[in-house]
């Protein structure tokens, strides 16, 4: 590697250990651990739920979908895009202001116990019991693809980029909680829109300007132009689909209990829209710029995995090492955008949710944000061994991609419908509550050992059942339960008002 490109990367990792290091001065106890005292502007909530809602797929998995299969990759990205803005629109200002009327609840368990008055502490041990398993996995997935970046681009063997990226991400998330992660994520956020706007127009100037892109793609074969190429109707439901997580999953939507205020949401919200619709365009082009940029020396057509290589590949032939190095931030920049925040909702799962609820509940500020920091090293030093090779090849990119797909799908069946219907539907009930995060959890869990069957019908991807059944869980067990208290229905309309205001 050029010297240029290593001093640049390494001056964005020492940039990121800095803020962490400032956002431990400003973090007093574990509202400011856990959600930043609710003081984040519309600008960096955006940026941050954006960033830790990409990961590296943005800048290597769907470049590459798009480099293997062409145009039909769209898909994902018309479902991805209409599940943010309704979660944006509809789901944001009422859990802001919901989490606040109801007792100042700081993570999702926390909501969903004070929501429901529940004082047998179910609620709060299944929610957190299902984020602490989630995102063991997903966090172990994302170190895989940030050990593979390093190991790419430096040369390093996997083991000892596993463990050098692996520090980097635990250190700021330790020192500065929620406020370094959500810092750190607006500059990620940021790099992220930069080089997915910078690589493929330059990629497309370089091939003579879209219309001359298009057509040397088409007569390479024209499959490539094709959006319906591939999909049949289960296939383009499956990739639509993957809106719908964007509901359950706990490191998006505390960004949306973060925020100032709810009057600063519909700002927020055109920020947050604007980066991901041009970030998940931005990622297509690149992938499809590749296919002709690259078809006298392709990769791998039809590969995916290797096929992610793509956007690495351009970053070498088009920049200057200076540039390159900035740009293999940007890939490093989504990758830990998305860990640390994985590993801070799981921290405060722990802290909050079990040692505080269970174990101690007369627990001073500073010692939870202790257990914070030390619930951060236990998920990641559990994530990095999970991480760590089964084979000397490092043979496991595959079982990432399905890894986040299933981590996706988990959340989005076990809390998506939980938090739509506590947040809108005040006969909701606690007992309603408990059989959807089971009954979604659960679906997803069995419909992913399923191949086949009917048409094809488990080749559905399984959020779609797990989030119909869960929703239907909940409507069937609240109608037939007795109905909320009068504390219970005042409150929602308290939260209500507030969300208008």
């Amino acid at each position: 590697m050029e010297t240029a490109t290593l001093v640049t990367f390494i001056a964005y990792l020492v940039g990121m250990l800095t803020l962490g290091i400032i956002a431990y001065r400003l973090t007093n106890n574990l509202s400011d651990y856990v959600l930043g005292g609710r003081s984040l502007g519309p600008g960096v909530a955006a940026l941050s739920a954006g960033a830790s809602d990409m990961s590296s797929w943005l800048l290597l998995g769907m470049p590459g979908a798009a480099y293997a299969t062409g145009m039909n990759s769209i898909w994902i990205c018309i479902g991805l895009t209409i599940g943010a803005y309704l979660n944006w629109q509809f789901v944001a200002r009422r859990l802001r202001s919901y989490t606040e009327v109801a007792q100042d609840s700081i993570t999702v368990p926390d909501f969903l116990e004070n929501r429901f008055r529940d004082k047998s502490k179910a609620l709060r041990s299944i929610s957190a019991l299902v984020i602490l398993i989630f995102f063991t996995f997903y966090t172990s997935s994302g170190l895989v693809g940030g050990a593979l970046l390093f190991q790419e681009s430096f040369g390093m063997t996997y083991n000892a980029a596993l463990i050098i990226g692996a520090l980097v991400i635990i250190s700021y998330t330790f020192l500065g909680g929620f406020l370094a992660v959500s810092w750190t994520d607006f500059i990620q956020g940021i790099l992220m829109f930069l080089a997915l706007v910078i690589v493929p127009i330059v990629a497309i100037q370089k091939l003579g300007g879209w219309s001359e892109t298009v057509s040397t793609v088409a007569e390479m074969d024209s499959a490539y132009v094709n959006v319906y190429e591939g999909m049949g109707f289960i296939a383009i439901v499956s990739l639509l689909a993957w809106g719908l997580g964007y509901f359950g999953q706990p490191h998006i939507i505390t960004r949306f209990m973060a925020i100032r205020s709810v009057k600063d949401v519909p700002v927020a919200r055109l920020i947050g829209m604007t980066w991901m619709v041009v970030g998940l365009f931005g990622a297509i082009f690149v992938g499809f710029a590749g296919i002709a940029y690259f078809a006298n020396d392709p990769l791998i057509v039809g590969d995916v995995d290797n096929s992610e290589k793509v956007f690495m590949l351009f970053t070498d032939v088009l920049f200057n090492p200076w540039v390159s190095g900035f740009l293999l931030a940007a890939i490093l920049s989504a990758i830990m955008s998305t860990i640390d925040s994985q590993l801070l909702v799981s921290s405060s799962a722990l802290a909050e949710d079990f040692y505080k609820a269970i174990l101690r509940k007369d627990a001073s500020d500073k010692e939870l944000v202790w257990i914070g920091r030390f619930g951060v090293l236990l998920i990641a030093v559990i994530a990095v061994l999970l991480a760590l090779p089964s084979n000397p090849d490092n043979e496991n990119a595959t079982s990432i991609l399905d890894l986040v797909s299933y981590a996706w799908g988990g959340f989005g069946a076990a809390f998506g419908p939980v938090i739509i219907l506590s947040l809108f539907w005040k006969r909701m009930t606690r007992n309603g509550a408990l059989v959807g995060i089971i009954l979604g959890a659960l679906t997803v869990i069995i419909w992913k050992q399923l191949e086949g069957g009917i048409f094809g019908i488990f080749d559905l991807y399984e959020i779609v059942p797990g989030f119909v059944l869960g929703w239907l869980g909940i409507l069937l067990v609240s109608v037939l339960d007795k109905e909320p208290t009068e504390e219970i229905s005042e409150e929602f309309d308290r939260a209500e008002e507030l969300s208008k205001q």
